[in-house]
């Protein structure tokens, strides 16, 4: 099987007081990768301003770019005319949905969104009790079947999972535990464990860890730009590659 290399980065909360510098980061990206994947917050607040200006930081970019929005993408409700800025840009926006590209001799399957919060096994919320906390975690199992439906229904080679909050708390190792709830959910790692994935991507943890993995043994990486500490990682999926 051909190796396919993914770069990946989340959290680069653009604003105008750094218009064009991101994009300078960019430059070369399709010597090093065959595609680019943004997992969420890519403005600050929200706001249409910010997401137009994503958008043109990514236009043009010389491989397939796929992101999903994150919590500050819907900071202002508008996360709606964010994604349509994008699209126009020529990105693929996720939206608990998934795509099939092809990369070279690879198709490639990319399935996700925002996902949410609602903590790990054994110390979550619960569908019990007030109908606001019903709600909260109603949204996730939601958000969570959707990936599964649409990881079950796609042939591809390969299959990813992009998502801005995390699916295992081990990629949240340097937070403070008290917020874990509100970083991510273990039913969306038990979605993509059921149905099958070569990767899960995920940022929103500033202070977490890079490497991980779901109890199914589906490597998960938090590609949070505070995290990596560059522009992007690269990740390899193949016969020969490595995470």
């Amino acid at each position: 099987m051909t190796e396919l290399r993914i770069a990946a980065v989340g959290d680069i909360h653009l604003g105008e007081d750094v218009r064009g510098q991101y994009r300078k980061h960019l430059e070369g990206i399709e010597e090093r990768a065959d595609v680019f994947m943004l997992t969420g917050d890519l403005t600050r607040h929200g706001t249409l301003e910010e997401g137009r200006l994503v958008a043109e930081e990514l236009r043009g970019l010389p491989v397939p770019t796929i992101a999903v929005l994150g919590n500050h993408d819907y900071h202002s409700d508008l996360q709606y005319e964010i994604a349509a800025a994008l699209r126009d840009a020529g990105v693929i926006v996720l939206h608990d949905d998934g795509v099939v590209i092809q990369c070279g001799e690879v198709k490639l399957g990319v399935v996700g969104g925002k996902g949410f919060g609602g903590g790990y096994a054994g110390k979550c919320a619960s569908e019990f009790g007030e109908r606001e906390i019903k709600n909260f975690v109603a949204h996730t199992r939601y958000i969570a079947e959707s990936w599964k439906v649409a990881l079950k229904e796609m042939t591809a080679d390969m299959k990813v999972v992009l998502s801005h909050y995390s699916p295992i708390k081990e990629t949240l190792e340097g937070e403070p535990h008290e917020i874990y709830p509100f970083l991510g959910s273990y039913l969306l790692a038990e979605a993509v464990d059921t149905a099958g994935a070569d990767l899960i991507l995920h940022g929103h943890a500033h202070k977490g860890s890079e490497k991980g993995m779901t109890p199914g043994g589906i490597r998960v990486r938090n590609v949070a730009l505070p995290v990596l500490g560059r522009a992007y990682a690269v990740y390899c999926l193949g016969e020969n590659g490595a995470c």
